[in-house]
């Protein structure tokens, strides 16, 4: 009775814990997203570049527009119309 006792309440901590990691990795998520979108809507308003990560490779341009929750549409000297999943963003960095 004690071994299981002692079992369960160690099944418990480990739970608490994961479950802490979850909420905290949450907020952290909700942090990088917050940031994200603070820069999108700077370059759209003020016409400056944004350098995009996306999976390796480096995208260059200027907020068009936001597309909800999913996407943005940028523009460069290159291309007119380039579509970014937001998911698919590692990082970006502003001029």
């Amino acid at each position: 009775m004690l071994q299981r006792a002692g079992t369960t309440g160690r099944t418990l901590l480990i739970v608490l814990l994961l479950s802490a990691a979850f909420i905290s990795t949450v907020a952290a998520q909700s942090k990088v997203s917050e940031s994200f979108r603070e820069l999108l809507d700077r370059s759209e308003k003020e016409k400056k570049g944004l350098t995009f990560y996306v999976k390796g490779q480096t995208i260059s341009g200027v907020v068009v527009k936001v597309i909800g929750a999913e996407a943005v549409e940028i523009r460069n000297r290159e291309f007119s119309r380039i579509i970014i999943r937001l998911e698919s963003i590692d990082g970006v960095a502003i001029n």
